[in-house]
């Protein structure tokens, strides 16, 4: 026999050695019984639907599912009774464990009240796509408060000033939560409502009957104060734009500052005939000189 015969021999016996033991280890396997671990749980309650922010729970919305003990979640509720009755302060989704931290309390009752910051008030303002930032101003989101308003006891002219920075929004519309705002779309929005100080909503209303508001909209990570003297019809057409003031640190413009004040015209003082008078020179190059 020939060595190339015995090779090939040789190697279709493996081969089929090789196929016949995994075709038995896989019968084996799975003729082996399922044995099954049974892990220890406790029942939590949980929303049975999408909740929205200031929501009175009833027991129809809730529903109770296992959960393992081995992974609790703190503040939960293990009896619907212990939640039904108390209003939501954060928007819930579907199958989401019901926490303390989410409930008002006890006849606190539901609605708007409930999800106003303690030592707050809500106010609401007029907007319109243009104050609304084209209705991108969702509930949740940060703005600043500037009212225009001719200030008579200074000058004549129209002047706008921030006078609240850092408000929070409550609701954008007449209702908490929108579908459409999950998804950043705009919300088209008649009024907004704001988490405000007891003083700053004096402050607001005053400036919704002598002016005109506008909403800003924040960064939501920016937490630093807006301090600014506000701006006139005067300065504003001068074209004496202040200089941007970069912070080194954030590399972001952080304030403008004022522009430098340009020195007064110089004013000749005559005397003729004993009659005093004055002169302003006119200015040539951006300072005043003496006509030959």
């Amino acid at each position: 026999m020939k060595k190339q015969h015995r090779t090939l021999i040789v190697v279709t016996v493996a081969v089929l050695t090789a196929g016949l033991a995994s075709f038995a280890v896989a019968r084996v396997i799975q003729n082996m019984p399922v044995r099954e671990v049974e892990v220890a749980h406790t029942q939590v309650v949980v929303a049975a639907t999408d909740l929205t922010l200031g929501t009175h729970l009833q027991e129809t919305q809730l529903k109770l599912v296992p959960w393992p003990e081995g992974s609790p979640v703190n503040g939960t509720f293990t009896d619907p009774q212990e939640v039904v009755n108390r209003g939501l302060l954060e928007a819930v989704a579907e199958n989401e464990p019901i926490r303390e931290r989410q409930l008002a309390p006890l006849g606190a009752g539901a609605g708007l009240s409930t999800v106003i910051p303690e030592g707050m008030r809500a106010l609401s303002v007029r907007v319109n796509d243009v104050v609304g930032v084209a209705g991108f101003i969702l509930p949740g989101s940060r703005v600043d408060v500037l009212v225009t308003v001719r200030d008579s006891s200074a000058s004549s002219e129209p002047m706008t000033r921030t006078v609240v920075s850092k408000v929070l929004v409550l609701t954008a519309g007449t209702i908490f939560d929108q579908e459409q705002s999950k998804g950043g779309e705009p919300i088209k929005a008649a009024v907004v409502t704001l988490a405000v100080l007891p003083e700053d909503a004096e402050r607001i209303a005053l400036a919704q009957n002598e002016g005109k508001i506008t909403l800003a909209l924040r960064n939501a990570l920016d937490v630093d104060q807006t301090n600014t003297r506000g701006v006139r019809l005067g300065n504003l057409m001068s074209g004496q734009n202040p200089e941007p003031v970069v912070d080194p640190n954030r590399n972001r413009v952080v304030a403008r500052r004022p522009a430098p004040t340009p020195p007064p015209p110089y004013r000749i003082e005559t005397i003729r005939k004993g009659d005093r008078g004055s002169q302003t020179l006119p200015e040539r190059n951006g300072r005043s000189e003496v006509a030959e």
